[in-house]
């Protein structure tokens, strides 16, 4: 599987002792900002990221429908 370009920029920066200390100086906007990224090739793609999930897995099961609760009155 490949890796995105900010992945492998983010590797980079995170062999130097310099780039190690600004990574966690600034962890929270590095992964905001790769969040953001990642959203904005997936609409430029038209590509709807959905869950992953490994070969020969079974989606999960419907959620049930809400059952009406009783409120102690009657109808």
């Amino acid at each position: 599987m490949a890796l995105s370009r900010i992945a492998t920029a983010l590797g980079g920066l995170l062999l130097s002792r310099g780039g190690r200390r600004f990574a966690g100086r600034h962890a929270g906007k590095l992964a905001l900002a790769t969040l953001a990224f990642e959203l904005w090739q997936s609409r430029r793609t038209g590509v709807t990221p959905g869950p992953k999930m490994g070969a020969g897995a079974t989606p999960p099961p419907p959620k049930p429908h809400p059952r009406r609760r009783w409120s102690g009155r009657p109808s």
